[in-house]
């Protein structure tokens, strides 16, 4: 099949590739002259495992293409997916602007019947949007192209995007009728072989799906570091807490860990526009709510620990490491990571933050450019030599596994400050570690 994607970020290179990868002839189209150049010589511009090589290997097999002529795009494809940025807005709504530019645009070209699908993450009642604009578009230029719209949202974990996109749990198709459920079916047909994981339902249900899931999710993240301050509080372990109720499967073991908080682009953005969402409609979601204030909380719970540690707030001369950059691992995106909000407040105490990131270092110098209290590492071992505190904030599988008493020699003074709880307390406390954790204070 022929198929279109407005979008050549995260979702929409993804989804390119892995369609392209299964035989149907993709376009990709962005606005963005530079990335198009670089995508069609195999630069991509962001870390995804495997990413790089399935583009590489379908724009070489002619089934994936680079454009920014929207026109062009528009023609290629009998199903075209939306799939650009919606970026939350100053009271945490999405803003669809973007989308709706989209729409306009794929009107204006349009001569064929074509099916609109919103891959983007948009607020209930988007596509109804969507259609609007482009009968709107038809009307005043006196054309009558049928169409249809849909939703296909997705659910995508970076570092595991490529496996999640082939080996899905679901497919969540918002539809108004049967030929276009039939038409994602037949898109999907290779991913869904073995068992059905096609999840047909209305459009603006399909909608709030996604927005469903992320909440879901970061509540349990959001419970999980509130127990852990409880914990720090009444001097028990989080850590044994979480095996003693993950072990009931009812609750499970998946984003259960207590840390530092989460970060990206799905989570926070989420759970900030399905709390505006609430409170556009006068339903207010309290809990939701509850979710983003713990989370933006817990970003500056190690440096709490730090102020206690020094005893005071002024750290002027103090060097820290900081082992992870990226909010999380197998990733090289620090939107709303919690690195940026601990070097933030450690920079605002006077201290110098030496750091270290396997794969997000250009994007920490895109960020926050050169400046005299950022270093910027080769290795983990360089960020840490001659420190005053190592702090861990991203559990990069390197970090995993140190040796303590190199560790220990290499370091100003011996204390580490771990946002993800992947060190034993009992076991650096015998090399000599002064270890803090999150939730461990037994």
């Amino acid at each position: 099949m022929k198929i279109t994607i407005f979008g050549s970020g995260y979702v929409g290179l993804v989804t390119g590739a892995c369609l392209a990868d299964i035989g149907h002839n993709v376009m990709c189209v962005d606005r963005d002259e530079a990335k198009t150049e670089a995508l069609k010589r195999g630069v991509v511009p962001i870390y995804e495992p495997g990413l790089d090589a399935k583009i590489e290997a379908n724009v070489k097999a002619g089934r994936l293409h680079f454009t920014t002529d929207a026109k062009e795009g528009v023609e290629h494809g009998r199903v075209v997916f939306i799939a650009v940025g919606t970026p939350p807005d100053e009271d945490g709504s999405a803003d669809i602007s973007a989308v709706l530019a989209v729409a306009k645009t794929i009107a204006i070209y349009m001569t064929e019947p074509t099916i609109v699908v919103t891959k983007s993450t948009v607020p209930v009642g988007s596509a109804d949007q969507v259609r609007d604009v482009m009968e709107q578009t038809l009307k005043a230029q006196g054309k009558t192209v049928p169409f249809d719209v849909a939703s296909n949202p997705e659910f995508l974990k970076e570092g595991n995007a490529i496996e999640d996109f082939e080996k899905p749990d679901r497919i969540v198709v918002g539809v108004a009728n049967h030929a276009t459920a039939e038409a994602l079916r037949g898109i999907y047909a290779p991913f869904n072989r073995r068992s059905n994981r096609m999840v047909e339902m209305d459009i603006r249900s399909a909608e709030l799906t996604k927005y469903a899931a992320n909440a879901m999710l970061a509540t349990k993240i959001s419970f999980m570091n509130e127990l852990s301050n409880l914990a720090d509080a009444l001097g028990a372990d989080i850590e044994q807490v979480r095996v003693g109720i993950g072990s009931d499967a009812r609750i499970g073991y998946h984003f259960i860990y207590p840390g530092a908080g989460y970060g990206g682009s799905c989570f926070p953005k989420d759970v900030k526009a399905l709390a505006a969402m609430g409170r556009k409609k006068n339903v207010p979601v309290k809990l939701v709510e509850a979710v983003e204030d713990v989370n933006e909380r817990q970003k500056l719970v190690l440096v709490d620990k730090i102020d206690k540690h020094f005893g005071k707030k002024d750290l002027a001369g103090k060097v820290f490491a900081l082992w992870g950059l990226a909010f999380k691992p197998a990733t090289d995106d620090m939107r709303e990571a919690p690195s940026r909000a601990i070097m933030e407040a450690l920079w605002a105490r006077g201290a110098i933050v030496r750091a270290y990131d396997p794969k997000a270092m250009e994007e920490c110098h895109r960020i926050y450019g050169d400046r005299a209290d950022l270093v910027l590492c080769a290795s983990a071992n360089e960020a840490v030599t001659g420190a005053d505190a190592l702090v861990v904030v991203t559990e990069w599988k390197e970090f995993q596994a140190i040796d303590a008493e190199d560790l220990k020699a290499r370091m100003k003074t011996p204390v580490i400050f771990d946002g993800r709880n992947i060190y034993d307390p009992k076991r650096q406390a015998q090399y000599g570690l002064l270890y803090y954790g999150i939730g461990r204070a037994a």
